[in-house]
């Protein structure tokens, strides 16, 4: 189905289709439009499920913060470099064990003043180093092998996808390979939605609750400085934000209701068109970014939901 449309001067140029659904507070479907059953890898949109497994399987943060950065995406700024140092640190390791591809931060100014520097790619600063240092430290409290921690059947990834398969309510559909290399579960975009009603509705202190706290509490260290999941928490209050790559993106807000959809071409500027509507759809008006369409440098049309 076609969820938004690129309108440039007035004239329809591009569309992009996609699939989206809202669930009410008890998780029931609200509206939907497209396939929301079939299997979709939610990409990022897996790690604040993976970071609760990581708590049910004796992860021990040294603060609420580290959760947060262990469950995002991070643009690369210096504060989330840092702490990624800082988790690996706590566990006796460095940047050497980390599994994650080098890369440079995807924030301009980060990326900018690394070059300036004469820097060069790191594992640090690629966006999911945060996620792999918690698996890391995981795998230390338990003893389990650090070199293969990305391996499907290391009883490290063994143990986060039972915990992704209870909090979906659905069989993993497919395991897939991350592009920061660890895995990636396939499960429906209802079962995403109703796993992140999950997070902010469980009972304070449980890892789910913990998770989604830390999170809403640190929303710059699940994005970073002018990043949509971080601008969202922030501006409504109790929202859970998460997006993941190709044009993926999970939302949820206690005693209200969930939001889960994917862009079916990937493309990213379709977003925040379609989120605006479905919490729409929930009564909730939060600070959505506009999308602009640029002709000269000058705004002269828009991306725009159809749904």
């Amino acid at each position: 189905m076609i969820l938004a449309e690129v309108v440039r001067s007035g004239f329809v140029e591009s569309v992009h289709h996609g699939s989206v659904v809202v669930l009410d507070s008890a998780g029931a479907v609200k509206d939907s439009a497209g396939d929301v059953t079939s299997p979709v890898f939610p990409r990022s949109s897996n790690k604040p499920l993976q970071t609760v497994g990581m708590l049910r399987a004796g992860l021990r943060p040294r603060e609420a913060a580290d959760l947060a950065l262990m469950s995002g995406s991070h643009l690369g700024e210096p504060f989330h470099a840092r702490r990624a140092q800082e988790i690996l640190a706590a566990a006796g390791l460095d940047a050497e064990a980390l599994g994650c591809p080098p890369d440079l931060p995807v924030s301009p100014s980060a990326r900018d003043a690394v070059l300036r520097a004469g820097g060069a790619a790191q594992r640090i600063l690629m966006n999911c180093s945060g996620k792999h240092a918690g698996m890391l430290a995981t795998c230390v409290v338990n003893g389990w092998p650090l070199a293969s921690y990305r391996d499907a059947g290391h009883p490290l990834q063994v143990t986060l996808a039972e915990s992704v398969t209870e909090l979906a309510g659905e069989p993993i559909a497919a395991t897939g390979v991350d592009g920061c290399g660890a895995p990636v579960f396939a499960f429906s975009l209802t079962a995403l939605a109703r796993s992140f009603l999950r997070l902010v509705d469980a009972e304070p202190g449980s890892a789910e609750r913990r998770v989604a706290d830390a999170m809403r509490a640190h929303p710059e260290l699940v994005h970073g400085t002018g990043g949509d999941d971080t601008v969202l928490m922030a501006g409504v209050p109790g929202l859970l934000a998460k997006g993941g790559a190709e044009g993926v993106q999970a939302v949820a807000v206690p005693g209200v209701g969930a939001v889960a959809f994917k862009i079916s071409d990937g493309a990213a500027r379709a977003r925040m068109p379609v989120l605006r509507a479905a919490l729409r759809r929930l009564g909730v008006d939060g600070p959505v970014p506009e999308v602009a369409v640029l002709g000269g440098g000058e705004p002269v049309g828009e991306v725009r939901t159809t749904w």
